[in-house]
């Protein structure tokens, strides 16, 4: 009985330095924010960041998007019309399911999801390499401030980049699933009726809003971890790791919100 008092006390222990420690995290990225989120100095070297960063995070991801959504819209059309293959059932169901998922969640959560391993570890390693280098220490020793002039045009790089990813990626699942004709699983007049019943163009708002916030959160906490590292190069890739997983987890937290007041 008594050590299983002490296993409980232990516990009750490590959930009051979890809650602590998460306040404090939560408290130093609203502080960081805080500064990230302020005018520029010179305008001119924001805005030639700015098209750097829109083509090292955005540009760069083009193909992979390509690439996996084109697969996907193809596996989920020969999905669909596999399982729900019934004579009750319109044969214009396989294109007009497709394209909801693609719309409402594959091209605007899952593909930032997806983006989260490549640019969000990509943003701390960079990051946290000039953390450990002095870098960031050089500047603010100069009176720059390194936060801002680091985070701020990947912020609003990738938030403007982000929304034409998720068109291409809608685009090429659309292509995906027509390839699937080919294969004789599917025909193109079906999946073209699919495709056209009842569109709603509010849903392809969601996605552009969906992946604005997605982009922002992707930016800010890989940004933040790798600001924030202490030590060496293990540690670099520890909070390249952290950025990856938290980064995703407050994507798919954030998209039960934003699929409830939006849809």
């Amino acid at each position: 009985m008594r050590r299983f008092l002490l296993f409980i006390n232990h516990l009750n222990a490590i959930k009051v330095l979890s809650v602590k420690s998460g306040l404090t995290h939560l408290g130093k990225y609203v502080m960081l924010m805080g500064r990230v989120l302020s005018q520029p100095d010179r305008w001119r070297m924001f805005l030639k960041q700015y098209v750097t960063e829109m083509y090292q995070l955005g540009y760069n991801s083009i193909g992979i998007v390509l690439i996996i959504s084109f697969f996907i819209g193809a596996v989920i059309c020969l999905q669909i019309k596999l399982n729900i293959q019934s004579p009750w059932m319109p044969r214009m169901v396989v294109g007009y399911t497709t394209r909801e998922i693609m719309l409402l969640e594959f091209s605007s959560s899952i593909m930032c999801l997806i983006l989260a391993g490549k640019v969000g570890s990509n943003i701390a390693s960079e990051i946290g390499t000039m953390r450990i280098t002095q870098q960031i220490d050089a500047l603010d020793i100069m009176g720059v401030n390194s936060a801002n002039y680091l985070i701020l045009p990947k912020i609003v790089g990738l938030m403007t980049i982000m929304p034409i990813l998720v068109t291409l990626s809608v685009a090429a699942g659309v292509l995906g699933a027509y390839a699937t004709s080919l294969m004789g699983t599917t025909t193109v007049p079906e999946l073209d009726e699919g495709f056209r019943y009842q569109f709603n163009q509010w849903f392809f708002w969601c996605g552009m809003i969906k992946a604005v916030v997605y982009a922002f959160i992707i930016t800010s906490v890989s940004a933040y971890k790798g600001y924030t590292v202490e030590g060496g190069s293990v540690e670099v890739g520890k909070s390249s790791t952290d950025a990856v997983v938290t980064s995703s987890i407050l994507v798919l937290f954030s998209d039960i919100f934003l699929t409830n007041m939006l849809t």
